[in-house]
């Protein structure tokens, strides 16, 4: 009998992540997991990824990034509910290095904005992933080296990068859904990013003015 293999779908779709260690291109499969893909796409049109860090890198296993806190325990979807459903696919498998897929809150059906690449090939760290995580996207050309090149950041004893890598910011050049509208655009984002920076250097103002004048008593 012959062998039959199962073969990855037809990706549509390309997102361009310019990080401090080089651009990285990533094809997405929406057909199979759109819910993850709007999610993903809409994010990016909106700038929530620029400024990200890498929070997590575990040499020859992932590399993980989407949390604006940098903690690894923040972000949000595009969804009421704040989280949505695994999208799980049969033909999509953690066979390989270059798979970008949904990092979770440690349950299934939890995904966020977080997401992660895989570094190494089908092993049994990886059978780990199968079926909790939802595969949505691959990383297409040589930019593979650029992720690679994430992973060989120093990190701690926690998987922490020393000096973490970032998302400068996010090219969507082929959207797969043209009916998105972006709640809040990359200029409101910098504005209120200004005021908060604007309203926080006037409250260390503020808080130095009042010790001044209760030495000055």
């Amino acid at each position: 009998m012959a062998n039959i293999f199962v073969t990855e779908p037809i990706p549509s779709g390309r997102i361009k992540l310019k990080t401090t260690h080089g651009p990285i291109e990533i094809e997405l499969w929406p057909k199979e997991t759109p819910k993850a893909c709007r999610n993903f796409v809409q994010l990016c049109l909106e700038g929530y990824y620029d400024g990200v860090i890498f929070h997590r890198i575990v040499p020859d296993f992932i590399v993980q990034t989407g949390d604006p806190s940098g903690t690894g325990s923040g972000g949000e979807s595009i969804y009421d509910e704040g989280v949505f459903d695994d999208e799980i696919n049969a033909r999509l498998k953690f066979s390989r290095r270059g798979l970008v897929a949904m990092a979770n809150l440690g349950t299934r059906n939890t995904n966020t904005s977080q997401f992660f690449f895989t570094l190494g090939k089908a092993d049994t760290r990886t059978d780990e992933l199968q079926d909790k995580h939802t595969i949505f996207g691959s990383v297409i050309g040589d930019t593979i080296y650029n992720v690679i090149k994430l992973s060989e950041a120093e990190v701690d004893r926690k998987e922490r990068p020393i000096h973490p890598p970032m998302i400068k910011s996010v090219e969507v050049i082929d959207n797969p859904f043209p009916d998105i509208v972006p709640r809040i655009t990359r200029e409101q984002i910098k504005e209120q990013a200004k005021a908060k920076k604007e309203a926080k250097r006037e409250k260390a103002k503020e808080k130095m003015k009042s010790k001044h004048r209760t030495l000055a008593k």
